[in-house]
């Protein structure tokens, strides 16, 4: 009697739950407004390039909406990631640079909502790439132009895309480090809603085996484009060991704030807060 009231109990739930979502709409090419976390403010844009050092972690399943930010069906075993600035969707190297693996993978979220990271992926990505168990690592982030201008072309001239782009993706199912083998290939299935068209961007999910280069961490107030400004910022975190160091760019010389070095990520965070805290809205963490 028992088992049949909760037979029955499961199957009035059950003809409650609620069905899934339906998609927001078509696959768009995003940017966003500036806009800020935990005091930190983050501007994003269309890089034409872009390759930085800083802090990764791995997007939660349990915590991710259905849809990211550019109308894509979230898929935790998809090669794709959240990027606080980059442009919707785009295609980048991430390196693990504690091990020197890489991997290219698909922006198409906003995130994470922490600040000193630069970049959130899924739990695939972090399996290839062998983050830590604490989810936290040193990495290098780099965007692929070409791929990258497929995807705009795809959303933008051309026939829009209806769903991620992950059908036919191949990944690396890598043994220990050290091991010299990639291991045994296997085939990552599409997401439920995965697009057929000929724009989409199909990535190898190709491990790439490098040098680890894992370095201090820095809290960097980056982008002075007079010398004098980025001292002024400077003054106003007296008490931190901090030093002015230019960033030559291609048309020109910019100027940015570095403070530190700190040996874990513990320390970083207590510095970039001390920067917010003193009025300084755009400090990150960066890898040296």
């Amino acid at each position: 009697m028992i088992n049949r009231c909760i037979l029955a109990l499961t199957a009035v739930l059950a003809s409650c739950a609620k069905p899934p979502a339906p998609p927001p709409g078509p696959v768009t090419f995003t940017i966003g407004n500036p806009y800020q976390t935990g005091s930190e403010w983050r501007y994003p844009r269309d890089y034409n390039e872009y390759d930085v050092t800083g802090l990764s972690t791995i997007i939660d399943p349990a915590r991710a909406p259905a849809y990211t930010a550019d109308n894509e069906l979230f898929d935790p075993n998809a090669l794709a990631a959240a990027s606080p600035v980059l442009q919707l969707p785009c295609v980048v190297t991430v390196t693990n640079l504690v091990t020197g693996q890489s991997l290219d993978v698909r922006v198409n979220d906003r995130g994470p909502d922490i600040p000193g990271r630069i970049i959130a992926v899924t739990p695939r990505v972090a399996q290839l790439l062998n983050y830590p168990g604490g989810g936290v690592v040193e990495v290098e982030v780099k965007i692929n132009q070409s791929l990258s201008m497929q995807l705009a072309g795809a959303l933008g001239d051309g026939p829009k895309l209806t769903a991620a782009p992950v059908a036919g993706i191949t990944a690396q199912s890598l043994a220990a480090p050290g091991s010299g083998t990639n291991g045994q290939a296997q085939q990552i299935g599409p997401a439920a809603n995965a697009s057929t068209a000929a724009q989409t961007v199909t990535l190898p999910g190709t491990v790439t085996a490098g040098y680890p280069a894992p370095g201090p961490l820095y809290v960097q107030i980056p982008g002075f484009g007079d010398e004098n400004d980025a001292f002024a910022a400077m003054d106003k975190v007296p008490e931190m060991q901090a030093r002015v160091v230019p960033q030559p760019a291609a048309d020109r010389t910019y100027w940015a704030v570095n403070i530190g070095p700190y040996h874990s990520v513990a320390d970083a965070d207590a510095a970039l807060q001390q920067v917010l805290e003193s009025g300084i809205t755009d400090p990150e963490i960066i890898v040296r």
